[in-house]
């Protein structure tokens, strides 16, 4: 049980430049109290003793204010930063090296009783006040933005954010970050320099407008030389596509 202890620890002293000590980290750290406490809940759990296990987790709840039913399955060297609001439904699953901050719920969607809590492969980061929502996979190094609502599968590796959750890096280090720099831990899950995948899409479509608009006056242009003569109904005056007022309302 120590040994297992040390290794949640360390796991802590490595993700938190904040912890200076392993002792600091023991008594100070309600993320690490919570998981100690779930352990003993789940273990009362799988022995049939739900209500002295639910008991046990309110008393977590009580001690830290983060709510671990019981029936989650937690994994090893889970980090929960700060911790405060976080809940993590019944039938959830958190893998191994994930991380965990403040306000993040791992709930359902569902009133059944069979699987209805997300699935977290190993080494997911779940930013502070996101909402991941559904009995679906995170995969494997995924990163969740703060305060995104996730309400479908989300492949290994990628980043996601938004309200619902995009894709902003693929998992090859699109965008601006090397593949350096996406190997490392992200703090709540940020990427720097990464754009909103929405945002990008309508400044291409703004440019491809007014490229089209910039080649239909040349034609014209063309055409009034070489001497055709346009049907005045068919050529209608406009006031001009201004694409960098639209490109700034976007951003």
């Amino acid at each position: 049980m120590f040994s297992r202890l040390r290794v949640e620890i360390d796991a802590v002293r490595a993700r938190d430049p904040a912890a200076r000590s392993s002792i600091e980290v023991l008594l100070c750290y309600p993320g690490v109290h919570a998981l100690i406490l779930h352990r003993l809940a789940h273990r009362l759990w799988c022995s049939g003793w739900s209500t002295v296990a639910r008991v046990v987790s309110n008393l977590a709840r009580f001690m830290t204010g983060i709510e671990i039913h019981p029936g989650a399955v937690i994994g090893q060297r889970v980090f929960i930063d700060h911790g405060m609001g976080v809940v993590i439904g019944e039938t959830a699953s958190v893998g191994d090296d994930c991380t965990i901050y403040q306000g993040v719920t791992l709930g359902g969607t569902a009133l059944n009783r069979g699987k209805r809590h997300p699935t977290l492969e190993p080494g997911v980061v779940v930013g502070a006040g996101a909402k991941v929502l559904g009995p679906f996979t995170v995969g494997a190094g995924a990163r969740i933005g703060s305060n995104s609502v996730v309400l479908k599968a989300v492949d290994s590796g990628v980043t996601v954010a938004g309200v619902p959750a995009r894709i902003v890096v693929q998992p090859d280090g699109a965008a601006t970050s090397s593949n350096r720099e996406r190997s490392a831990f992200s703090a709540y899950a940020i990427e720097h320099g990464v754009d909103d995948p929405l945002s990008v899409a309508l400044h291409q479509l703004i440019d491809r407008v007014a490229q089209q608009d910039r080649q239909i006056a040349a034609l014209h242009a063309a055409l009034k030389r070489a001497g055709w003569a346009l049907d005045p109904d068919d050529v209608h005056a406009s006031p001009g596509f201004d694409a960098p007022t639209l490109n700034r309302l976007v951003d």
